[in-house]
């Protein structure tokens, strides 16, 4: 994985596109596929991992304790498992990101717990290192994290700043001799934070800008070791028992210079693309551990029996497992064609990290709980593992930015270039006779957005008219932004219902754009759509509800109760209570 926010503007971006009425089918088609050395690798990886952990992890008892065995964590390191994303220059695998979050999902099928505690150390906790650090930064840490020696963590959210990073309050001062930082102030919620070695810890570091002192965002490196750094008390969490999640103070801390990541004011951009990654490895992990819960209640289905026969041949039992089944497909196609984009670099991948994220994890808890309405009263039994799942499957809505802000950063990010078209046309229009051919270019693009849909030339002819619904569906994307952008201006920032809808429709159109990738890839490979009947019925599902879904979301742009429900929750945010005066009341 390389960096690539660094110039943003010169990256095409899928999901930043459809925004503006356009499919590029070069940055989703082909799918991807592993090279054959890369599959005989991953291969060995899980044959390694999986017999290892059948016969040493045990989640219901890791659940319990509350931290993981000993032998858990020795076996990770010697298994290499620690090292996977870590390139192979500085001791560790060299993983692509496809193999890597494909290996993510495999670990999250074994337990959530142990794949966070494995995804928090490569994902984010050292893959600021790998992708910023300088090369002796890298010979000095990465080998160390790579063999597990020292475990990593990220450094972000404060107790006044969770996704508001501009809002922290630690700080590194720079000494007088310019030798080393001192940092002081106290980080949250960190994953990993009992075990860890090591910590990116981001804190703003005084410069004078212009006359006048500023903070400006830095990242660093921070030897969990160094004297002034404390560690809180574990963290007693709904799920993911196993995972050491605490407070760490610096008081005082001295950071050597050598040990600032990247440059001074950096941070904010470095922390953006660490948390890229994060995100990606929790969408695979998230989609592939839903399979485990959902194969559980499908064994469960096939031999539980009511009226004289097994529940399974109930049709309201199948519709569960066959919308669990579409958007499992969907999920997967989702982000291995972002791991893809990662691995060929030069593409600005954000908004569909995010994507994949939000619909992964919001799909991970629907089907568990799913899952346990089919285990009746044995899913509420903490004795089933279908409790565990449903509390498991909860923080994933939370980790990496709460899928409300990623809802707000794909609106707000999709809206950012068609609202630059529209502020270049106003400032032409006050000109007119020097802007012709802006104002003209402009008017042409209209004209060309309200008469002609974007098309797929890539699809396969079996999913046509299932592309036709996608396509459709870009076109009337991109007409409601224009519309709402005059409508509403920089208001729109505001507009958070709006941008919900439109975070909803761009999110259905790239998992479905990279699920018609899936299947179109899987009838090519079979031979013919008669052999990849599963592939179009999963394919055919999801992109029909999905393309549902945007109309309804695209439509409410116009018409819906938005002012009615900010009026009720004002009143109840007021009054502090959500109900109204009723008979009954005394």
């Amino acid at each position: 994985m390389t960096a690539h926010l660094a110039d943003p503007e010169h990256n095409p971006s899928f999901t930043r596109g459809v925004f503006l009425g356009e499919i590029r089918e070069d940055l989703v088609f082909p799918f991807p596929e592993l090279s054959a050395d890369e599959r005989e690798s991953l291969g060995a990886v899980l044959d390694s991992f999986r017999g290892w952990a059948s016969a040493t992890v045990d989640g219901a008892r890791m659940d319990r304790e509350g931290r993981f065995p000993d032998e858990v964590r020795a076996g990770m390191a010697e298994l290499g498992m620690m090292g996977l994303n870590i390139p192979e220059d500085y001791g560790g695998f060299g993983a692509s990101a496809l193999l890597f979050s494909r290996v993510f999902g495999e670990v999250g099928t074994t337990d959530a717990a142990l794949a966070v505690y494995f995804g928090a150390h490569q994902s984010i906790g050292c893959k600021g290192i790998t992708l910023f650090g300088t090369e002796d930064q890298k010979r000095r840490w990465l080998p160390q994290c790579a063999s597990g020696e020292r475990i990593a963590a990220f450094c972000l959210t404060e107790a006044g700043s969770g996704s508001d990073a501009q809002a922290m309050r630690t700080t590194a001062v720079p000494s007088a001799d310019g030798t080393h930082y001192v940092l002081d102030g106290e980080k949250i919620w960190i994953s990993n934070a009992g075990y860890a070695g090591v910590f990116t810890v981001f804190a703003k570091v005084p410069v004078e800008v212009e006359g006048r002192q500023k903070q400006r965002v830095t990242a660093f490196i921070v030897d969990a070791r160094a004297p002034g750094v404390s560690l809180g008390h574990v963290e007693e969490k709904m799920g993911i028992k196993a995972s050491d999640t605490r407070t760490v103070s610096f008081a005082g801390v001295r950071v050597p210079v050598e040990d600032r990541l990247g440059e001074v004011g950096g941070g904010f951009r470095i922390a953006l693309e660490i948390l890229n990654s994060g995100r990606l490895g929790l969408a695979a992990g998230s989609s592939r551990g839903t399979r485990r819960i959902l194969d559980l209640a499908l064994a469960y289905a096939r031999e539980r029996k009511q009226f004289g026969r097994p529940i399974g041949e109930f049709e309201m039992i199948q519709k569960k497992f066959a919308i669990a089944a579409a958007e499992c497909y969907a999920a997967d196609a989702g982000w291995m064609t972002c791991a893809a984009m990662v691995d060929r670099g030069g593409v600005d991948f954000s908004l569909e990290t995010a994507a994949c994220k939000v619909f992964a994890s919001e799909l991970s808890l629907r089907a568990a709980l799913e899952a346990q309405q089919v285990a009746g009263g044995l899913g509420y039994s903490k004795e089933y593992p279908y409790e565990r799942a449903v509390r498991d499957a909860r923080i994933m809505l939370i980790f990496e930015g709460t899928n409300e802000i990623l809802r707000a950063l794909i609106a707000l990010s999709g809206l950012q270039q068609p609202g630059e078209q529209l502020k270049e046309l106003g400032r032409a229009f006050k000109d007119p006779l020097r802007s012709l051919g802006a104002i003209g270019s402009y008017l042409g693009g209209r004209v060309k957005r309200q008469l002609a849909k974007p098309c797929f030339t890539r699809v396969h002819a079996a999913l046509a008219d299932e592309a036709e619904l996608v396509c459709k569906a870009v076109h009337d994307l991109a007409l409601a932004v224009e519309k709402l952008l005059i409508a509403h201006g920089k208001g729109v920032i505001e507009r958070q219902f709006h941008q919900e809808r439109l975070a909803n429709a761009a999110i259905d159109i790239y998992l479905s754009t990279a699920t018609l990738s899936r299947a179109s890839w899987a009838v090519a490979r079979a031979g013919g759509p008669e052999n990849a009947v599963a592939d179009l019925d999963n394919a055919r599902i999801f992109v029909t509800m999905a393309m549902r879904r945007t109309r309804r979301a695209l439509r409410a742009l116009e018409a819906n109760q938005d002012a009615r429900l900010k009026a009720i929750a004002e009143r109840a945010l007021e009054s502090g209570s959500l109900t109204v005066e009723t008979p009954t009341d005394a």
